[in-house]
């Protein structure tokens, strides 16, 4: 059974919530790849669209774009996702994660791309979660 974290950027609000999904939400994402677009039902934000953007492995290898499927593959970068060189022309062989989600991924980065309402009050804060508190 899968079983992520997801991270979801508010990009208008310029936050970060994350939520533990399995079962039934967690299926919504497998199989779809980077750049798709998901029913915000599956983290609690009903009516919302969310555009996953990215993601990691158990062991922290990110997901890219350019690596078809779900396999490991090393690749050699110049810079970008999964390598940030030091210094001018600086290459490095890096192993990465295809841009597909499975049963191997436990962080999956979306973010909000429509929907109207408080993506914070969702999540349980933000200014409704506020006066609840107090």
């Amino acid at each position: 059974m899968a079983e992520f974290k997801v991270v979801v950027a508010d990009p208008d609000a310029g936050e970060t919530y994350q939520r533990d999904v399995d079962g039934q939400d967690a299926n919504r994402f497998l199989g779809r790849s980077l750049s798709e677009e998901v029913d915000g039902g599956a983290v609690g934000l009903d009516g919302f669209t969310l555009e996953i953007t990215g993601g990691s492995d158990e062991t922290g290898r990110p997901m890219r774009a350019d690596v078809p499927g779900t396999s490991l593959k090393e690749i050699l970068l110049d810079g970008g996702v999964g390598f940030e060189p030091t210094t001018d022309g600086e290459r490095k062989r890096v192993t990465v994660r295809g841009a597909e989600i499975d049963d191997d991924i436990a962080q999956v980065n979306v973010a909000v791309t429509d929907g109207e309402g408080d993506v914070a009050a969702a999540f349980g804060e933000g200014d409704e979660a506020d006066e609840d508190a107090e």
